[in-house]
């Protein structure tokens, strides 16, 4: 049976996508069979055929190398790049967990570790006018322990309390914290991580500084992370 994770993240843009190309990344070096999966996926171009090409996806295979098939990465693609919600309400195919859990099975049964993305944060409406799904409620149907990214710069200490203590709320397992675009060095971020820990009780799993094409910590470290 493969082993899963979730990454989430404190917002929109701080860096998910980035530094799940990073976990992916190190477990394919590392000889592991890896894979990635996204419930909804907007803000997506299209190719010169008019397809629409899963973004957040492409960027993960390209940059990790894993071999996954990329139609196989994410059952709902959008172009408007606005929660999964309003995007399906724009254009039409709102999501279905049932589609979103056989996409994810059929993932599971082909590789050993699947590293599942959110889109946006925590509190993401990935359908709102047919079935009121959240993304907390992929996370518990998916049965997903998860991880949490944040930026490492001014306003994370409340971006990264407030969403662990949402997800604690909910019963929804939290393991610890990457810190994304972070500059060694910089007092202010140092001390935003020892706040973070402080407050979350969370442990610091790895910073990643700009640039990086690698992630900071152990492949055997990683992989200790994801639950069957």
């Amino acid at each position: 049976m493969a082993k899963k994770l979730f990454i989430t993240g404190t917002g929109t843009d701080i860096g998910k996508t980035y530094v799940t190309g990073l976990i992916l990344k190190k477990l394919q070096e590392s000889g592991r069979r890896a894979a990635y999966y996204k419930a909804a996926m907007s803000g997506n171009e299209r190719d010169e055929e008019g397809h629409l090409i899963p973004g957040d996806a492409l960027h993960v295979k390209t940059v990790s190398g894993i071999t996954q098939p990329l139609k196989t990465m994410c059952p709902y693609v959008y172009e408007t790049a606005v929660s999964p919600h309003l995007a399906s309400r724009l254009e039409g195919d709102p999501v279905q967990m049932d589609v979103v859990k056989e996409g994810f099975e059929k993932v599971c049964g082909a590789y050993d570790y699947v590293t599942v993305e959110g889109s946006g944060g925590i509190v993401c409406p990935i359908d709102f006018d047919n079935s009121k799904l959240q993304l907390e409620d992929v996370i518990g149907e998916l049965d997903l322990s998860s991880i949490l990214i944040a930026d490492a710069g001014l306003g994370t200490i409340n971006g990264v309390v407030l969403t662990a203590e949402y997800m604690r709320a909910r019963d929804l397992e939290l393991k610890g914290i990457i810190f994304n675009n972070f500059h060694p060095g910089d007092v202010m971020e140092e001390d935003n991580i020892r706040m973070c820990e402080y407050y979350t009780e969370l442990p610091t799993l790895a910073c990643v500084k700009p640039g990086d094409t690698a992630l900071d910590m152990s492949a055997d470290a990683l992989a200790a992370l994801y639950s069957e």
